[in-house]
């Protein structure tokens, strides 16, 4: 990416936006027979009836460079015409490199520069504000941002607090420079330290470094303390939706739609009541999906655009919050004609991109124990469930001796 500034592209429009969901469905259902828990109990607290899991072959860049693709083309440009690649994560790939960069080569993009954001369930709001500063700067033309999470692989299956509301899934948008107003007009972000460990993964950094003893102790499933993120999350998601709304020079009463973050039903209708709308303004997508951390907003935005939720000239509100308590919320002017984004879809198939695997190197099967059973049962799709991806080297067997 070479650096320009041309003062005149001012404003930043979405101009495309995709995304992905595996095939696999977990419902509450098969829940039941893996943990303490039940249908009617997750329903009551969550809104959660399904989420969906990846299969063994898929990982966070091969679903991000799906709904990558996807909005590129709904964009209708191409994968070179991207100038940077934002990846909103908390479940990359590989610690380095970024996982931003595997989605680069596997979308077929030579030039952009590519990095990945850490905001957890804010990340994709945070890497929408950061792209938007490139463009109405000057310094992009176009900016891929995507949010993709893996979240069934950080999982306990023994604690119903956490392996209940969480699924895997990828969305992105393209921001593109134009000269005439629109695009993002307010926004907010801001981060509450004081709620560092209120949701953590507790082992892997350079703190806790991966060791049989962090293994034993499970240490490297996310945890989290409920009520006093729920606390945090009814207050922050309506203050600072607000924020970006009085930045953008609106009122609540003024915006058609709004993508808040899909953890929590319960939450939503606080946003709600706390704003003084009704819940018909509010996107809802989590009883399918679960809370998807940072492809939650994304996801939910192209589904809401695709749905004929959101026409040319609405104001909608993006607005999530996250772990290290994290909260971000955008007012976008939309100018983009939303017949487009099916066709994007359709465009792209799943098998059609592959992300380049490293050489003589061996992966054990990512699948949990926990889901195994429920992910080899014959269901409507069948979803190819072995980890070996064709052309790469049987795995090693293994002998243990008792």
């Amino acid at each position: 990416m070479s650096v320009r500034s041309d003062r005149a592209q001012r404003y930043a429009h979405v101009t495309g936006w995709g995304r992905y969901a595996p095939a696999q469905v977990l419902t509450n259902r098969d829940l039941e027979r893996m943990v303490d828990t039940d249908d009617e109990w997750i329903v009551q607290r969550t809104g959660i009836r399904e989420r969906r899991v990846a299969a063994a072959h898929e990982t966070t860049a091969s679903m991000a460079s799906v709904a990558a693709l996807r909005a590129i083309r709904t964009a209708g440009i191409e994968p070179d015409d991207i100038d940077m690649i934002l990846l909103a994560t908390l479940t990359p790939d590989y610690w380095m490199p970024s996982t931003a960069a595997l989605v680069k080569e596997a979308i077929g993009n030579t030039r952009a520069a590519a990095m990945d954001v850490a905001a957890a369930c804010s990340g994709f709001v945070y890497a929408y504000a950061t792209a938007q500063a490139y463009v109405t700067s000057g310094m992009a033309r176009h900016v891929l941002v995507i949010g993709a999470e893996l979240l069934t692989r950080f999982l306990d299956y023994s604690d119903r607090s956490t392996c209940i509301l969480f699924g895997d899934g990828a969305g992105a948008v393209v921001l593109s420079a134009a000269d005439e107003p629109g695009g993002g007009l307010g926004l907010e972000l801001t981060t509450e330290p004081q709620g560092a460990y209120m949701i953590w993964l507790p082992a892997g950094g350079a703190k806790s470094p991966p060791s049989a003893e962090t293994i034993t102790r499970g240490e490297h499933y996310i945890r989290m303390e409920g009520r006093e993120t729920y606390r945090f999350a009814t207050r922050t998601l309506a203050t600072t939706a607000l924020a970006a709304i009085e930045d953008a020079g609106l009122s609540p009463s003024d915006i058609d739609l709004f993508i808040p973050h899909q953890a929590n039903i319960r939450i939503i209708e606080a946003v709600a009541k706390g704003l003084d709308l009704p819940m018909d303004r509010m996107y809802v997508n989590l009883d399918r999906y679960g809370n998807t951390s940072a492809a939650s907003v994304p996801i939910a935005l192209a589904e809401a655009v695709n749905e004929g939720r959101v026409k040319v000239g609405d104001h909608v509100v993006i607005v999530a919050f996250g772990a290290g308590f994290t909260s971000g919320a955008v007012t976008i002017q939309w100018t983009a004609d939303p017949a487009r984004g099916i066709a994007g879809d359709a465009a792209v198939k799943p098998d059609d991109v592959q992300v380049r695997l490293p050489v003589d190197w061996d992966s054990v099967d990512p699948i949990p124990a926990a889901l195994a059973e429920v992910m080899a049962r014959p269901g409507p799709v069948d979803v190819p469930l072995d980890d070996v991806v064709p052309g790469e080297p049987e795995h090693a067997h293994l002998e243990v001796s008792e």
